[in-house]
């Protein structure tokens, strides 16, 4: 059998109902009013920043701070192999990170140490309140909050650990970035010389500072997504949230009070240790996703839908990538695109039908359109591709 031509009554054509147009727009009125507020929140956001370091600093510090921004969205998203994110998650996950969650921590934070200053009248005091227990808890909780929001609304997307690690780290960015606007800004005041000192620890040294806090809200999130088990469903959100504070409040306390040689202390000792424990459960998160597309598309190897080269790739990310170059060697870009295209479909039916497998969703009909429709626009996706590959024979 063709090993792009699947039998041609094994997935029949699923008849789609008609969109409602006033649902339509009442989503379009929804992403406009959102992107009204994003901009005014970034506005405010910037007019307090600038109202402390002055315009050209302000322009000077978003150059320096959003410039290396590209890089590690990149290398964060590579994570995400088996099951891309949509991208308006990706986008809505990173600007609340840098617009709402850092809006949310000037207030909370900005009125903590001012209570502390009139409390304590010292604002040596005040400052380290602020740092070691204000920020922490605000700035987790803040960037927790968009993932609570897709955890419980998007569970068709929000499936396992590493979407948990994916979203966290973006939101995570984005506070980063705008964060440093600031400390970019404080150190041009200063001089040249600060801001190449400022920029090598923020930008360089350890730009996933704020990505590896919020991902342990995130691994909690995904652990309790991905398991039956009750308790874990309980207690590693929660969990995982506490050590984000506790780990946002260890590394604020070791430059608050253990100068240079504390920083380097936890720098070497705690966070990087914790990046290496998050790339590991990166990787066995990632074998996991690569078992559960072994598991549920064998039905479809099964009924001949796909040949054993094609299913075997698809279950490891060396075998997809190498699907991909085949098709962008042989077939071009467009290829390419429809290869990728037709990957992240059979991804897509694969953890859906483990959604399903796991009562993640109470609608069996709903459940089994979804599936219909999954296999219906991968059989679609399919199709092409053994057209380009007969149109280049």
């Amino acid at each position: 059998m063709n090993a792009f031509t699947p039998p041609p009554t094994a997935f029949p054509q699923m008849a789609t109902a008609p969109k409602s147009n006033r649902f339509g727009a009442i989503k379009i009125i929804a992403a406009i009013v959102a992107i009204m507020l994003a901009l005014l929140l970034a506005l405010i956001v910037l007019l307090v920043i600038g109202s402390e370091t002055g315009l050209v600093e302000l322009i000077i510090g978003m150059v320096c701070a959003i410039l290396p921004v590209p890089i590690y969205v990149i290398l964060l998203l590579w994570i995400d192999r088996y099951e891309s994110e949509p991208l308006w998650m990706l986008a809505t996950t990173f600007f609340w990170g840098a617009l709402v969650a850092i809006f949310i921590a000037l207030i909370f934070n900005t009125g903590v140490e001012i209570i502390a200053a009139v409390a304590t009248r010292s604002e040596e005091i005040a400052g380290n309140v602020g740092a070691v227990i204000s920020a922490p808890v605000v700035e987790e909780s803040a960037k927790a909050l968009i993932l609570l929001i897709f955890f419980f609304w998007k569970k068709d997307e929000f499936d396992g650990v590493v979407d948990g690690i994916v979203y966290a780290g973006m939101a995570g960015l984005g506070f980063a970035m705008t964060e440093n606007i600031l400390y970019y800004g404080r150190a041009i005041q200063v001089g040249p010389d600060a801001l190449t000192g400022v920029f090598i620890l923020r930008g360089m040294a350890a730009p996933f500072s704020h990505p590896l806090f919020t991902s342990m809200t995130g691994i909690g999130l995904g652990w309790a997504r991905q398991s039956r088990n009750g308790f874990i469903k309980f207690a590693m959100p929660m969990i995982g949230f506490l050590l984000a504070i506790v780990m946002h409040a260890t590394w604020n306390g070791s430059a608050a009070f253990g100068g240079k040689l504390g920083f380097f202390v936890t720098y070497f000792m705690v966070m990087g240790p914790a990046f290496v424990i998050i790339l590991m459960i990166i990787h066995f998160s990632l074998r996991r996703e690569g078992r559960i597309i072994q598991e549920y598309l064998y039905p479809d190897y099964q009924q001949g839908f796909f040949d054993r080269n094609e299913y075997e790739r698809l279950c490891s990310i060396r075998g997809r990538m190498g699907l991909s170059m085949d098709a962008l060697w042989s077939q071009g870009i467009g290829g390419w695109r429809l290869r990728m295209r037709c990957n992240q479909m059979a991804s897509e039916l694969a953890f859906h039908r483990s959604r399903v497998a796991r009562g993640i969703g109470r609608d069996p009909k709903a459940a089994q359109d979804r599936e219909a429709d999954y296999r219906y626009r991968m059989q679609q996706l399919r199709h092409q591709i053994a057209q380009r590959q007969s149109g280049n024979r």
